[in-house]
């Protein structure tokens, strides 16, 4: 199910569509050195790892991240910085930028500008990686086919939260994601599918 969809770890995506994208790259074990882009969503450590980034970039991979980030500058790629509700193209793919930000909790300002992504495929529909959020205004106005949504609760929304989004913006399948490892617990992924309404299909892949 969404075979072209894998999750490495905790919200390290990978998205094999006409070009290989990659959101969050974190603790990749091996280094393919096979990505077109990269999306970062926020410069955190567990999702801008230099480290990480470097195992899987080629020498023309595109970079994208917030305009508030100037760190990626560093790894001597092209990298595009984009703001929220853009909408952009990077080789012949195009995205769109949504806001990421927690409400009632200090880790993610709304003044940080940092991001979640849509992915618009032609084959698969609109893809939406969420990044590090809470419920928002912003996110509840999301129209997607597939949303990856963090789960793992303390810094972002919990597994309950989590689905309460999906239910509200109705995505043909949803994916938990940012659980199990630097927050929350394995079981939260059966937790969100449980929650999630009949009508939308839960697909595991942590």
């Amino acid at each position: 199910m969404l075979d072209f969809i894998t999750i490495n770890e905790h919200s390290s995506i990978r998205v094999d569509e006409e070009k290989i994208i990659y959101s969050d790259p974190y603790n990749i074990n091996c280094a393919p050195h096979d990505a077109d882009i990269i999306l970062i969503t926020h410069s955190h450590f567990d999702h801008y790892s230099p480290d990480d980034i470097r195992k899987v970039m080629k020498s023309d991979t595109v970079i994208v991240c917030p305009a508030s980030m100037n760190e990626p500058n560093e790894l001597g790629l092209t990298v595009k910085q984009v703001s929220a509700d853009e909408k952009f193209d990077v080789l012949g793919v195009r995205f769109e930028a949504v806001p990421a930000y927690n409400i009632g909790k200090p880790f993610h300002p709304q003044s940080n500008g940092w991001l979640g992504y849509i992915i618009d495929s032609p084959d698969h529909g609109r893809i939406y990686i969420a990044g590090d959020t809470d419920i928002t205004p912003d996110n509840h106005q999301v129209k997607c086919d597939i949303a990856l949504i963090p789960a793992g609760g303390t810094y972002t929304t919990d597994a309950a939260q989590a689905a309460e989004l999906v239910n509200t913006i109705r995505p043909k399948y949803a994916i938990p994601i940012h659980y199990g490892t630097v927050a929350g617990s394995p079981a939260d992924g059966e937790k969100f599918r449980k929650a999630v309404d009949k009508g939308i299909e839960a697909v595991i892949k942590l």
